[in-house]
C-alpha cells in the first residue's frame, strides 16, 4: 500500500472554524441578553451556550459589551444583506424622497417587530441609560452610522430641491427615527407598514418646499 503523502490530507482550516466560532458567540450573546437581559448575561454563559471556551471569548474581545456592539452590528449587516444590500448600501435614492424613505422605514418597523432583534435590541437600549459607557458605544457604533444614512439622503434631497434649503437633515431625520422609537420602545401602540408611512407622509410634506 503507497504511503499517504503528507500534502494528501487537508489541515482542519482554521479561518473557517474560527468564523463558526465567531458566529456562535454572536448568536449566544443576543440570545442570552434577550432572555436574561444584559446585568446577568456573562461572558461564561456566552461560551458555554456557544460551545466554546471563554478564553476564546476574551482572545477576541475585552468584554461582553463588546461581544454584544459586534453582535449587534453583524445583525444590522446580515438584515441588510437580507434585503439585497450590503454593509455600506444608503437609503435608495429614486428621486422620490417619500417613496424611498417609507421603503425604509417599513423596513425598520419589521425589524423591530422582529424577536430575534426586539429582546435583545430592548435589553442593551435599557443598559444603556444606566451604563454611559455602553450607552456611548451603543451609539457611537450602531445608531451614528444608520442616522447618517438619513443625513445623506435628507441632504441630497435639499440638493435636488426636494426639501426646503434651510432644513437641517440632522434635525430633519428625527421626525421620522424619533417616534418610531418612542412607540417601539415604549409599546404605545402598535408598530405598523401603515404608521411607518403616516410618519414619513406627515413629515415629507412639512419639509417640502412652500
Amino acid at each position: 500500500m503507497a504511503e499517504t503523502k503528507a500534502s494528501d490530507s487537508k489541515a482542519p482550516d482554521s479561518t473557517r472554524r474560527s468564523e463558526r466560532s465567531r458566529r456562535a458567540i454572536y448568536d449566544a450573546a443576543l440570545a442570552l441578553v434577550g432572555e436574561v437581559g444584559y446585568a446577568r448575561t456573562t461572558i461564561e454563559g456566552i461560551a458555554a451556550r456557544a460551545g466554546v471556551g471563554k478564553q476564546t471569548i476574551y482572545r477576541w474581545w475585552p468584554s461582553k459589551a463588546a461581544v454584544l456592539l459586534e453582535a449587534f452590528v453583524d445583525l444590522g449587516v446580515r438584515a441588510g444583506e437580507a434585503l439585497g444590500g450590503d454593509a455600506d448600501s444608503g437609503i435608495p435614492d429614486t428621486g422620490d424622497l417619500e417613496a424611498d424613505l417609507k421603503l425604509v422605514l417599513r423596513a425598520t418597523v419589521d425589524e423591530l417587530n422582529d424577536p430575534g432583534y426586539d429582546a435583545p435590541s430592548r435589553a442593551l437600549a435599557a443598559e444603556g441609560v444606566v451604563n454611559p459607557e455602553l450607552g456611548a458605544r451603543f451609539v457611537e457604533q450602531l445608531l451614528e452610522p444608520q442616522l447618517r444614512l438619513y443625513v445623506d439622503r435628507l441632504s441630497a434631497a435639499r440638493e435636488a430641491g426636494q426639501v426646503r434649503p434651510e432644513i437641517d437633515p440632522r434635525i430633519a431625520l428625527e421626525l421620522f427615527v424619533g417616534p418610531l422609537t418612542h412607540r417601539w420602545l415604549l409599546r404605545t401602540a402598535p408598530l405598523t407598514h401603515a404608521y411607518a408611512d403616516s410618519l414619513v407622509e406627515y413629515a415629507v410634506r412639512g419639509l417640502a418646499p412652500r
